[in-house]
């Protein structure tokens, strides 16, 4: 369980959601934006990650398209050095999903899939978050399918404009 991931994120979370030029007023850990993606660091232990919100998102049920209320919906790749855990891939949907389902992640040809626990999910492995990185690194955007634990299907699209210098500036900031 990576619980501990939502309490340390909530402040990005919270500023990221409140928009850019507010989040640079509202947190002293912004260090970076690369276009559509923004770039944080904590230290104390030395913490890094980019983080982004989709920007597009489609939820649907039974094949309709419907208005559903939804928390935060963001992408994270977080370098946590002091737990030897670098480059680690995570989505929020901004609700709870159902029990046992995983996410589907689409980017260009390449699909992946991360698996969740309340309202985050990851990648299976370091060597998934690699191999997802590189496709974002190398994509244009990322989509995420998943289902709520009510049955609403969800779609969120993210640009992965800037999300190279983004996830660089990070790894670089949380590599020494």
């Amino acid at each position: 369980m990576k619980h501990w991931l939502v309490g340390i994120l909530a402040g990005a979370v919270l500023a990221i959601a409140s928009g850019a030029s507010v989040a640079q007023d509202t947190s002293t850990n912004r260090v970076g934006a690369q276009t559509d993606w923004s770039v944080f660091v904590e230290d104390n232990p030395t913490q890094c990650w980019v983080v982004s919100m989709p920007r597009e998102t489609v939820n649907t049920r039974d094949g309709r398209v419907v208005s559903v209320n939804r928390g935060e919906i963001l992408m994270f790749v977080s370098f946590w050095p002091a737990q030897d855990r670098l480059g680690e891939v995570s989505f929020t949907g901004g609700y709870p999903f159902a029990d046992g389902s995983t996410v589907s992640m689409r980017i260009g040809d390449a699909s992946f899939e991360l698996f969740t626990d309340g309202e985050m999910a990851w990648a299976a492995s370091p060597q998934d978050d690699q191999r997802i990185i590189t496709a974002m690194k190398r994509g244009a955007d990322a989509v995420l399918t998943a289902r709520s634990s009510r049955g609403t299907q969800t779609q969120d699209t993210f640009s992965l404009i800037g999300f190279t210098a983004a996830v660089e500036d990070a790894e670089t900031r949380c590599s020494g």
